[in-house]
């Protein structure tokens, strides 16, 4: 290697750019899994933080520093925010190397019903991050091939991701998304769901944080469990008199509070169903449906989406990394798949 090329060195690298969380992959191994917050100075816009850190500091902060999440409904909503943190996590990748800077080669995945507005925003806040070479795949697909499907054979398999910002389901035969169906409904509107029923049922006011921690303690799309979760106890404020309360949450309640955004997600699947050609019905019924992403682990998912259609739920093996491992082996195999998007 010339002495000019070692400072053209490339560095690929896999970027699941998510609501919630945001992963990277290089050389095949998960190199960030960091939240995808980011703060900032409030009036100069500087860096200050980004990931686990930014998310400590999120509705803690003092009032010359903001954090932002960048990302909502699965899309930038912060072009500038989002721009800082992929930069800040991509400095994670490899931090001692300071003094040059390698040209980045990424693949990004993005939710399969964005806009040509929205792909451009990701393209250019991937580029003014440092990207060279940007491509770019739909969340389904990545998570089909996470899961270790072989999304090129002529057989149809469908996958359900439940991120934080979006539910993307989609129907996938010979390396192409035969039917797909993206809606904006997903862990944080989860999220909002338990904010908001905690304010309304016990007169708490309770932040984004602790919300999230009683959907993984204590959240369920049923109301009935085999193995149920013990109740999470939550502290918080009265609305009224400010005073503190302590209160136990179990799954029933939350299972009621969140029962209409999981019934949206029902009906979604039910439409993408619709959509589907009748050979690749066949297909599906066979192979069962696949579940992905952090919402695939909410207690009964599976259960309650099995009685309802009558297809069998698979949860995959690794719900939470599946899009981002199949965005890692899309970033291998540039040249051979030809779904990926420039």
């Amino acid at each position: 290697m010339g002495f000019f090329s070692f400072f053209t060195l490339t560095q690929e690298i896999a970027i699941d750019l998510g609501t919630a969380n945001t992963i990277i992959i290089h050389d095949d191994k998960i190199v960030v899994d960091e939240p995808s917050v980011v703060a900032l100075e409030k009036k100069t816009d500087m860096f200050v933080a980004v990931g686990e850190k930014a998310r400590q500091m999120h509705e803690k902060t003092a009032p010359h520093i903001k954090t932002i999440r960048p990302l909502r409904d699965g899309v930038i909503a912060d072009f500038q925010a989002a721009e800082q943190m992929i930069r800040g996590m991509v400095k994670m990748v490899n931090p001692r190397r300071r003094w040059f800077t390698p040209s980045l080669r990424m693949v990004i995945c993005i939710p399969s019903g964005s806009t040509e507005v929205e792909i451009r925003a990701v393209r250019d806040a991937a580029e003014k991050a440092g990207g060279r070479d940007v491509y770019m795949i739909y969340e389904p697909m990545a998570a089909a091939i996470g899961i270790g499907i072989d999304v090129t054979a002529p057989e149809g398999n469908m996958i359900v991701d439940i991120g934080g910002g979006s539910t993307e389901i989609a129907v996938i035969s010979l390396g192409g998304i035969v039917s797909n169906k993206s809606i904006r409904i997903a862990g944080d509107d989860l999220t909002a769901d338990i904010q908001e029923y905690m304010r309304r049922q016990h007169n708490v006011r309770i932040g984004e944080r602790t919300a999230e921690l009683i959907k993984i303690n204590v959240g369920s799309a049923l109301t009935e469990l085999a193995d149920p979760p013990e109740d999470y106890i939550v502290h918080g404020p009265n609305q009224m008199t400010a005073l503190p309360m302590e209160i136990p949450v179990s799954y029933q309640e939350v299972s009621h509070c969140i029962e209409k955004s999981i019934s949206k997600i029902e009906a979604a699947v039910l439409g993408a169903l619709e959509q589907t050609p009748p050979e690749l019905y066949a297909d599906l019924v066979r192979n069962g449906i696949y579940l992905a992403g952090g919402g695939a682990l909410l207690r009964g998912l599976d259960k309650r989406l099995t009685d309802k259609i009558g297809i069998t739920f698979h949860i995959a093996e690794d719900p939470l990394h599946a899009v981002a491992k199949g965005t890692g082996v899309a970033l291998k195999n540039i040249d051979e798949f030809n779904f990926l998007i420039r």
